[in-house]
């Protein structure tokens, strides 16, 4: 069993890895046995997250790159092939939420919106998927959402983003099946991160923030995730033990998909 889920010497670039899901998921592959490549669009960014995985006794290598820019990313991955090897395992993990109201939304924000979350994961998959042919195998996993599924005031964007990124990964099991390349989606639910912090904050009455009990009271298991509730996920579906899993969304909700909510 250990042999099944080990990435010893496997090569993994986690998009958007810096902090967050992304950070976390790129230690437990680390901790798999991986090599870990990920990419920033500052140095700034790019300063701080290597600190932080060096902090965690992490050998990271960090690449500036705009995941939205072709050319920038064919560069990224002919330089991660150059210094640590053709990839193995790719996580499309970078990604934005803009939450306004659909009329009052610009096409600009739309349009950034459906570039970072569903453009990328194209460009960046489109520039990989060549190595992982000819090396007869590969892993390509896709950070979706619940909201590839749902839809919910203020997220017209971001839904119809990660409802494409659903079936783009299907498309890629579909189209590179043959070839032992494995698509899959993770889908995480309401996770804990410091972004998602204020709305779990404390309201000066001492009872919760309105939005923190919604999604508890919506959620079987009554609490948000948390980033370390990824790891599992994203090791299996980069392992040999999901080699015959393809084109499959594992939601990581805590079972709020399956759930119609508590009678008033």
């Amino acid at each position: 069993m250990d042999k099944m889920f080990s990435l010893e010497g496997k090569v993994a670039l986690v998009t958007g890895a810096a902090y967050g899901i992304g950070f976390a998921m790129a230690e437990a592959l680390y901790n798999a046995g991986a090599k870990i490549a990920f990419n920033c669009r500052s140095q700034h960014h790019m300063d701080q997250a290597l600190a932080d995985y060096k902090a965690k006794g992490i050998d990271a290598h960090g690449y500036i790159c705009d995941v939205t820019n072709e050319e920038q990313v064919k560069q990224m991955v002919a330089d991660i092939e150059k210094e640590l090897g053709v990839i193995d395992i790719l996580v499309n993990n970078a990604g934005i939420i803009k939450r306004i109201p659909m009329t009052e939304m610009s096409v600009e924000d739309f349009r950034q919106v459906i570039d970072i979350d569903l453009n990328a994961p194209f460009i960046v998959s489109k520039a990989v998927i060549p190595g992982m042919k000819a090396k007869g195998h590969g892993k390509i996993i896709n950070i979706c959402s619940m909201m590839s599924e749902l839809g919910r005031e203020t997220v017209s964007a971001y839904a119809a983003a990660k409802g494409g990124l659903k079936m783009l990964t299907r498309n890629i099991c579909s189209e590179f099946g043959e070839d032992n390349i494995q698509c899959n989606g993770i889908g995480p639910g309401y996770i804990a991160t410091p972004q998602t912090a204020p709305l779990r904050e404390r309201q000066p009455d001492g009872s919760r923030h309105p939005f923190d009990s919604f999604i508890v009271a919506k959620t079987p298991a009554a609490r948000w995730g948390t980033p370390e509730d990824l790891m599992g996920p994203v090791v299996f579906l980069a392992s040999d033990a999901s080699n015959f899993v393809n084109g499959h969304i594992l939601y990581v909700d805590g079972g709020i998909l399956a759930y119609i909510g508590k009678q008033p």
